[in-house]
């Protein structure tokens, strides 16, 4: 989402106030499972090698080498909060998860060089607009982005792919392009939040 525009819910042009100073972006750590499936995690694994990495996006990184068919879900973390904004907003709470999945891998320290914070990495602009005081506070973070969410859904009918499309480029990039902009990070970031939202679909189902 590091590409996410300054604009959210209005054409106005807001002025972008400097974040708060904060800590260097938290560590992310990837290691090889039992199975051999790659994992993630905001804590060093015991017992077992990893490498410490850092991303801006985690869906958006053309190098990748996660199995985005089989890397694990995160099906346990924050239920009440996607789900109460999952209802609030009238969105897919599978939807919201396969989001923050593809934004921050459920850090919720996550923080881009461009600003955008927290588990749905908004952007110092879109926050404000969405009235989101306390971008690291987990609720506070996910409401908002669900809000952000559901206003693209709504700017472009329903269309799923152009709202992701969006929410990674900005609508600016989706109106000029009249569709899912030409930029390799973008495309990719649509296909695989499209592999996760099914993913969590089929495990929600399943549950």
């Amino acid at each position: 989402m590091k590409l996410q525009a300054a604009k959210a819910l209005t054409g106005c042009v807001f002025l972008l106030l400097a974040p708060a100073v904060i800590a260097d972006t938290p560590a992310v750590y990837r290691y090889q499972q039992a199975n051999g499936v790659t994992a993630f995690s905001d804590r060093a694994p015991k017992n077992r090698p990893y490498i410490k990495v850092r991303f801006d996006c985690f869906a958006c990184n053309l190098k990748s080498k996660v199995d985005w068919h089989n890397t694990p879900l995160f099906l346990q973390k924050y239920q009440q909060e996607i789900a109460a904004a999952a209802l609030h907003h009238q969105l897919d709470p599978a939807l919201l998860r396969a989001i923050i999945h593809a934004e921050s891998a459920f850090n919720p320290k996550a923080l881009s060089k461009s600003g955008a914070a927290g588990l749905m990495q908004l952007m110092p602009a879109t926050a404000t607009e969405v009235g989101v005081k306390n971008v690291w506070h987990q609720q506070q973070n996910i409401q908002g982005g669900a809000s952000y969410l559901a206003f693209l859904l709504k700017r472009y009918k329903g269309n799923i792919k152009l709202a992701m499309a969006a929410y990674n480029a900005g609508p600016g990039a989706v109106d000029k392009h009249q569709g899912i902009p030409p930029y390799a990070e973008t495309q990719t970031y649509v296909e695989r939040v499209q592999l996760l939202w099914s993913r969590y679909q089929q495990a929600n189902q399943a549950s």
